[in-house]
């Protein structure tokens, strides 16, 4: 299907904490079901969606205490599964054919990554969600999300947030500050502004890759950015 959508394919970044807004339970579904319901009607209008999803919801490598830096990473890989197949479910439910792929094997859970397998699918129609972030300790999901963007070609990484774009100081903390409507790259990385993990930032830097960095108060604020409306802030 023809789409005069302004991205064709798009890596759409959750974070875990955005499944679970408003509740004290591991994911509100209600909030899950609304973000599903703008991802088909997205995807009925002939854009191609991939996910790569974060796991504060439920475990952060952080949280591991003294705990082996490279084992809680591992439990926070498997939280990020966890959010892969409920955002499965929730597709599936509404007529959605989608393909979870883990960079780490569970092929009774999931199929493992390829690279090629993922694009053909999205091909097809189907949305793809990569669960596990890249694999590897140390590396978070942002690194994910810019690593899989490049691999299959993304127009653009939409990054979804608990704030409606890049401001020029914490507007928690400042009234005066002013949000921005494009930034670039280096001036994230100058300014260690903290929107993006700084190897994000710096790979999507390296190759030339947007981002744009908008919030998910409205999940409706997915489909308006994909179709042209100005909404966030685009990193270039």
């Amino acid at each position: 299907m023809e789409s005069n959508a302004k991205y064709k394919r798009v890596l759409l970044k959750l974070s875990g904490e955005a499944l679970a807004k408003d509740t004290d339970q591991i994911l509100n579904y209600d909030i899950v079901s609304d973000i599903c319901k703008v991802i088909k009607d997205v995807v009925d209008k002939g854009v191609e969606i991939a996910i790569v999803v974060g796991a504060g919801n439920i475990w952060r490598g952080r949280q591991g205490g003294k705990m082996d830096r490279t084992r809680a990473d591992h439990m926070g890989m498997l939280a990020t599964c966890i959010n892969a197949l409920a955002l499965q479910d929730a597709l599936e439910q509404i007529g959605v054919p989608t393909r979870v792929l883990t960079a780490v094997e569970m092929k009774q859970f999931a199929e493992p990554y390829i690279r090629n397998k993922a694009t053909s699918h999205l091909k097809e129609g189907k949305v793809v969600i990569f669960g596990c972030g890249i694999g590897s300790p140390f590396f978070s999901t942002d690194t994910a999300a810019a690593l899989r963007a490049a691999e299959i070609n993304a127009d653009v990484i939409m990054m979804a947030k608990n704030i409606d774009g890049v401001y020029t100081a914490d507007p928690k903390n400042n009234p005066d500050a002013k949000k921005l409507d494009e930034i670039s790259y280096d001036e994230i990385l100058a300014n260690h502004l903290s929107v993006i993990d700084s190897t994000a930032a710096s790979f999507c830097n390296d190759n030339n890759i947007p981002l744009l960095i908008f919030g998910l108060d409205n999940p409706k604020n997915i489909e308006n950015a994909i179709f042209g409306e100005n909404i966030g802030t685009i990193v270039k």
